[in-house]
């Protein structure tokens, strides 16, 4: 059962996420605050695993608020429900699982907890590890590091391959690699593999050396000056 915490200072914008949520399974809403103060009362009173929180509020805004959970370390779920639409990267930076646009859809809200419901599970086994932030036609949303399968630099954005298919995130190569240097490994000047899915290293006949990854068909070209690595990590690996 997901508790949920409702946070926003309009009463009807309240109800109607109670009432579509009444709708759903294995959701208990435990409590609802009309502030930024009111709920940092009954998160500890409470203990809600998923907060629908909005941003423009009197006193702690839902920005704020995020901000002040993700310092204390170990914050609910959060899920933000708000008119602006032009937030979401700060959004994310907080950590939130998913960004709502109001008037929010029920079946945007179901989804939104379907995420919110896997974060958790992977908070809980440690076995997902960090996310990444990702961006599709405007969408920004939270992606699973170990659902990653590769990265290809592409002009001014970052194409990642995963288990589901491929999204875009304005994260360099560079950036990618240092913060994730345990997890990720270059292999051109171009691309990053996950580690984890190298399956083998095949040289042609014209000297190329190419990577072969679990979950893509496509073999990945190694560089030369990657070379060297590339064959140590797979000794370590096997």
């Amino acid at each position: 059962m997901l508790r949920i915490l409702i946070i926003d200072d309009e009463a009807p914008a309240r109800n109607r996420l109670r009432r579509m949520l009444a709708e759903l399974p294995a959701v208990h809403v435990t409590g609802e605050a009309a502030s930024g103060q009111e709920a940092l009362r009954l998160i500890p009173l409470k203990a809600p695993d998923v907060l629908l929180l909005d941003i423009s509020m009197p006193g702690i805004g839902g920005m704020e608020l995020a901000q002040m959970l993700q310092a204390e370390g170990s914050p609910p779920a959060i899920i933000f429900c708000t008119a602006w639409s032009d937030q979401a990267v700060e959004a994310f930076e907080c950590d939130a699982v998913d960004y709502l646009v109001k008037p929010v859809r029920a079946e945007r809200l179901e989804l939104a907890l379907d995420k919110a419901r896997r974060f958790i599970a992977s908070v809980d086994s440690g076995a997902n590890g960090p996310f990444l932030r990702s961006t599709l036609g405007g969408k920004v949303s939270l992606l699973s590091l170990a659902d990653v399968i590769c990265m290809n630099a592409e002009d001014k954005c970052t194409t990642v391959v995963h288990k589901n298919g491929n999204t875009i995130t304005d994260q360099s190569l560079l950036d990618l690699e240092n913060e994730h240097a345990d997890v990720l490994v270059r292999i051109h000047r171009k691309t990053l593999v996950a580690k984890k899915c190298i399956r083998g290293l095949e040289k042609t006949p014209n000297g190329r050396h190419y990577l072969h990854l679990e979950g893509y068909d496509e073999r990945l070209q190694v560089s030369r000056r990657n070379l060297p690595a590339i064959r140590k990590l797979i000794r370590e690996l096997t």
